[in-house]
């Protein structure tokens, strides 16, 4: 817990927020040389540049406002509540933002990881009505605790460093993922263009697909058990072992559900997901799947790695022919399945690729104990210094 005195937002800053020029007057944003930010622009620490411009005649002419640098702004409305940045620019901003002008007393950078520590808090008080928001009277009467402006440019660089050492692995991490698509586009080529000339087989024909089902959410006793039940929301990592929910063997002895072994390929066949992805995954334990998802037990010319990674180089022509449904939920199914082509290199050289994916997946395990580990310190300095 700070041991520093604590005062009100309200207290210590003017806080002020910006507005919209009017969309329909086209000399408002035309040939515009003013940055303009939305709360979409509040991504990183820093805004260094943004899209959106506006004209002078706009700022004078609207209730956007100049913003100076270091000034940090926050996100009030929608998804992007609690969301903060620091304008490295001069900028004026949409009336979604809340900008603290710059303190002589208080450090940017300090407080930016303040907000930033508040933001779950920001999210629950901002719950209701038909667009989440906090507003200005909130932010006023927010408590930070302030130490001397030194002791805030310290916490401010511990905090940093932290932040910065978390941004690392996970660029270390984006890098295996990289690496991992690059020697596959190495050894077999572009699964689409098929330029190395590998034998190929109709998707359907590549395995045995098993369907899912949902038990019933009536029955508490189907879901008090520990067998694992899939769902396309456990479909966020390559190899799955332990999804969110688990269902009882009661169900297996009382409907049509499967039980499926480890090292069948999880694909996602319908939700609204398949608009911008197509997620895959390989189960390393036995479970069981919903039925917006497909499992398939490839055939012995296919090694279940080296599909899975096909599936993921050809995600584009997939989402492509993508169909939807009558009531607008995207479907991947037979027909769309059809069209697919699946290159079946020697069994020898997917083997190869395999191996080689185990051993970046066993770094990226390494790299991902390492992020949990400075995620925790990171979250323990900001509850130290803030709470």
């Amino acid at each position: 817990m700070s041991k520093w005195e604590k005062v009100m937002l309200g207290e210590k800053f003017k806080i002020s927020s910006g507005g919209t020029p009017s969309t329909s007057k086209l000399e408002y944003y035309k040939n515009g040389t003013i940055n303009w930010v939305r709360t979409g622009d509040l991504k990183s620490k820093y805004i260094t540049q943004v899209d959106g411009l506006i004209t002078e005649e706009a700022l004078k002419k609207s209730s956007a406002k100049l913003f100076p640098v270091d000034t940090v702004l926050i996100a009030m409305y929608g998804a992007t509540i609690g969301a903060c940045s620091i304008l490295s620019i001069e900028a004026a901003t949409n009336q979604a933002c809340a900008a603290f002008l710059p303190n002589k007393d208080v450090d940017s950078s300090y407080l930016y990881f303040f907000l930033s520590s508040k933001k779950k808090e920001f999210i629950k008080l901002g719950v209701g009505g038909a667009q989440p928001n906090i507003s200005a009277t909130i932010l006023k009467g927010v408590e930070i605790p302030l130490p001397p402006l030194e002791i805030q440019k310290q916490i401010a660089k511990t905090l940093d460093t932290a932040a910065e050492l978390l941004a690392m692995h996970k660029q270390q991490l984006v890098e295996l993922d990289n690496l991992i698509k690059s020697t596959f586009y190495d050894m077999f080529g572009d699964p689409v263009a098929n330029v190395k000339g590998w034998a190929t087989k109709p998707l359907l024909g590549v395995g045995k697909f098993i369907s899912g089902g949902t038990p019933s959410k009536d029955r508490n006793d189907y879901w008090s058990g520990n067998f694992p039940w899939v769902s396309p929301k456990d479909m966020k990592v390559a190899y799955i072992s332990n999804p969110k929910n688990f269902i009882s063997n009661k169900v297996f002895e009382e409907t049509s559900l499967k039980k499926i072994s480890p090292n069948h390929l999880l694909i996602v066949v319908r939700g609204m997901i398949l608009v911008h992805s197509f997620p895959t995954a390989i189960n390393t334990v036995e479970v069981s799947i919903n039925q917006d998802m497909k499992a398939i037990l490839p055939i012995k010319e296919i090694d279940v790695v080296y599909l899975k990674h096909c599936f993921d180089n050809m995600t584009h022509q997939i989402l492509k022919i993508i169909t939807t449904a009558g009531h607008g939920t995207k479907k991947f199914d037979a027909d769309s399945m059809g069209k697919v082509i699946i290159p079946v290199p020697s069994l020898h050289l997917q083997n190869q690729f395999a191996d080689i994916v185990t051993k970046i997946e066993e770094q990226k395990a390494l790299v991902k104990k390492v992020i949990d580990e400075t995620q925790l310190l990171f979250d323990t300095l900001m509850s130290e210094y803030f709470e």
